[in-house]
């Protein structure tokens, strides 16, 4: 027994000295980061917790607070997983106004009615494109409607008309990432369009078409061939609820991928349009053109009372969708679980109120409300001030939560560490977990704002290493 005291007591010592030692390295590698050429005019945090006690174990600049980039999913997805729950799910209804007669015409609308689902039409689950619109066929042939006199109405509304946060970038906007929430969200507010680059640099690029067609939308191509390595540097400019995109910039020779991917102008509109295009391809008559209860507004016309429901999509649990929204860093999600946090608290459907909801959450366990300046969700807004002490605080609380496993698995993998990535202008951050091989746990946020020149997350790895 006395000789497994001491063996125990040996073992401790030993990890402990090996821990401080691994501390001290990380200390002196973000020194060697700090007077490198790349951070001379950067603002540098970063902020390692024991991540059993919480206990600070190297923090420098911690208190400052910088934006985020996409590591602010982190703290989107574990305020979702707190006030929504991970079995949280959306649901789409389609439904009927009016009356059938008995030849099975329809004298009244066909409506669908969203509740925010980011997911619906998205390839990456069962409730694809192709499996909704079957869905939704088959519902409408069960009631026994062959003809609608009237139109297919895409409801957006439970979110308003403002799809994209306050402080986005022009540039950012119109572009996949940059897609915006939407009421009834359809193909994660997207879409594609195929380039052939031309003969020669400099030359105009060939648009050789839109993946869905979109006929509704007219594209203004500026684009230019670039040379043969320099990869894809082409912008959409599309803004909301407009139907003309500009394409600019380049668009490389040899480019290995068939083209870009666009933020849908109007995700209602467009689930509306495809609905309407596969009854007609299957013979359902419908003699108005498909329109959103936006537009129904616009053009004075009052929204049609439901008569009957038929058919509702249930969207993949928030676990589910947490997987793909940490793992692939897609945008949309965080925008639009903001804003469901906000639903779910009472409050109007708003960015704003959805991080007001968030920020008084983590203030009621402790985290200090200054440090937490939220402007959206998913972290593309360059105006999000968050310090890492306050990120790294939020990470150790949520590790005793029965839904931490999903959040966990969801983070991808980097570097050998559980963390998340995030990355903007000037603007490189990882977040996360890592256990080395002596088993000691730690909590990571480390963040660079405003540093020079390409390849600095070579750097921060450098950092990161010393806990390897």
């Amino acid at each position: 027994m006395k000789k497994s005291l001491i063996i125990l007591l040996y073992t401790l010592f030993y990890v402990n000295c090996f821990a401080q030692n691994r501390i001290q390295n990380l200390e002196k590698a973000f020194n060697v980061l700090l007077g490198d050429e790349q951070a001379k005019h950067a603002i540098t945090s970063i902020c390692v917790l024991d991540a059993r006690t919480g206990k600070i174990l190297f923090a420098k600049n911690e208190q400052i607070g910088l934006a985020t980039a996409s590591t602010l999913k982190t703290i989107t997805a574990a305020s979702a997983f707190s006030i929504l729950g991970k079995d949280f799910q959306f649901q789409t209804t389609l439904a009927y106004s009016g009356e059938i007669t008995p030849a099975g015409t329809l004298k009244g609308h066909i409506i669908i009615t969203g509740s925010g689902d980011p997911t619906l039409g998205s390839s990456r689950y069962r409730n694809s494109e192709h499996a909704v619109l079957t869905q939704w066929v088959e519902a409408i042939k069960s009631v026994g409607i062959k003809k609608v006199e009237g139109s297919i109405i895409g409801n957006d509304q439970i979110f308003g008309t403002q799809t994209t946060p306050e402080g986005w970038v022009w540039q950012d906007i119109g572009n996949y990432y940059g897609a915006g929430t939407s009421g009834l969200a359809w193909r994660e507010n997207q879409f594609d369009i195929q380039l052939r680059p031309g003969s020669g640099t400099a030359t105009a690029v060939q648009i050789i078409k839109t993946v869905p067609p979109t006929p509704y939308i007219q594209i203004e191509n500026e684009l230019k061939t670039g040379p043969a390595g320099s990869g894809d540097r082409s912008y959409a400019f599309l803004p909301p609820y407009s139907n003309v995109a500009y394409l600019r910039g380049t668009w490389g020779m040899g480019i290995g991928k068939p083209g870009i991917s666009v933020a849908l102008p109007d995700p209602a509109f467009d689930c509306a349009y495809r609905l309407q295009d596969t009854l007609k391809r299957l013979g359902i008559q419908i003699t108005q053109e498909a329109t959103t209860t936006r537009l129904l507004k616009i053009n004075k016309q009052s929204f049609p009372a439901i008569t009957q429901k038929i058919n509702t999509v249930t969207s993949p649990t928030l676990s589910e969708m947490t997987y793909w929204f940490l793992k692939k860093s897609i945008n949309l999600y965080g925008e639009t679980l903001l804003k469901t946090i906000a639903v779910k608290s009472g409050k109007p459907a708003t960015t704003s109120k959805g991080a007001e909801t968030e920020i008084n959450f983590w203030a009621a366990k402790g985290i200090d409300q200054s440090a937490l300046n939220i402007i959206d969700g998913s972290g593309l807004s360059p105006g999000n001030r968050i310090t890492t002490f306050a990120m790294a605080n939020i990470l150790f609380q949520v590790q005793n939560e029965n839904w931490f496993p999903d959040f966990y698995k969801a983070l991808p993998e980097y570097n050998g560490m559980k963390i998340k990535s995030g990355t903007i202008n000037d603007v490189s951050a990882f977040a996360g977990y890592h256990t080395d091989a002596a088993g000691n746990k730690y909590v990571i946020v480390i963040n660079i704002n405003n540093y020079s020149g390409s390849g600095i997350n070579k750097k921060l790895f450098r950092v990161l290493d010393e806990l390897n």
